[in-house]
């Protein structure tokens, strides 16, 4: 899982990636958008993000708040988070952790917790997001679908990536969520990424994103050039972007 997780550690690349998924992205509508409209904002001060990396999230955060706490595996994150979240927060904390794990705060810490396209890697965090959070405290979590890179499988069989995704997906989120809180709702987000003829660097450069999760079930340089072949042909290639946002209440 470490090696999956590594994916994230070149912030300048995944901050490229993130801008990549924006401009060929069908769906114009940033996720992040229709978040800060689903919440009430009133109320939140304080706010973990779990897996934060380099703070995509607090990249669009609105307002000032009394504290923005990121946990991450990755200490290269660090000073773009603090950066980034510092816009919004009068306090600024960045955790290096490897999660799950009892994160030492004490309970009710948090009015907003948020795990943005990372829980999947530990959703064993889950009963210590609980603790943390404040009662009457949301919890969001925006998730792939278990479909993602689906396109793909007419070549190759991504079983291990399916597993990583599987440990908390769109399709099986609010069950697992539901173990643990009693009032969940979900927004669905959909999305298709779309590549046409002159995006092919592009292409490349999202495949070798991903390099790590298809590594555990093939080369990715044979992806890449099967997805780079299919664009020459065709002269479009799409990947499946579906993606849920979880929003719960204590």
């Amino acid at each position: 899982m470490k090696n999956v997780i590594k994916s994230y550690s070149d912030c300048t690349f995944h901050r490229e990636i993130g801008r990549l998924i924006q401009r060929y992205s069908e769906n114009r509508l940033d996720i992040r958008d229709i978040v800060e409209h689903a919440l009430t904002w009133t109320n939140i001060k304080k706010i973990l993000d779990l897996g934060c990396g380099y703070g995509w999230f607090e990249e669009t955060l609105k307002g000032t708040f009394d504290l923005v706490y990121g946990i991450d595996y990755h200490g290269e994150n660090e000073a773009a988070f603090v950066k980034i979240a510092g816009r919004v927060a009068q306090e600024v904390v960045f955790k290096g952790m490897y999660l799950p794990h009892t994160i030492p705060l004490p309970p009710d810490s948090f009015d907003l917790i948020v795990s943005a396209y990372s829980l999947y890697f530990f959703p064993e965090v889950i009963p210590e997001a609980k603790r943390l959070l404040h009662p009457g405290g949301t919890l969001v979590v925006i998730t792939h679908s278990e479909k993602m890179l689906e396109e793909g499988e007419k070549y190759f069989e991504f079983k291990n990536l399916k597993e990583v995704i599987r440990r908390f997906s769109a399709e099986n989120g609010e069950g697992i969520l539901k173990r643990h809180f009693k009032e969940v709702t979900s927004i669905d987000y959909y999305n298709s990424l779309v590549f046409t003829r002159g995006a092919s660097d592009d292409l490349a450069r999202y495949i070798d994103f991903k390099r790590e999760f298809i590594a555990k079930d093939i080369d990715p340089e044979l992806v890449r050039r099967a997805m780079l072949d299919e664009l020459r042909v065709k002269g479009v290639v799409r990947f499946n972007k579906n993606d849920r946002i979880f929003i719960v209440k204590k």
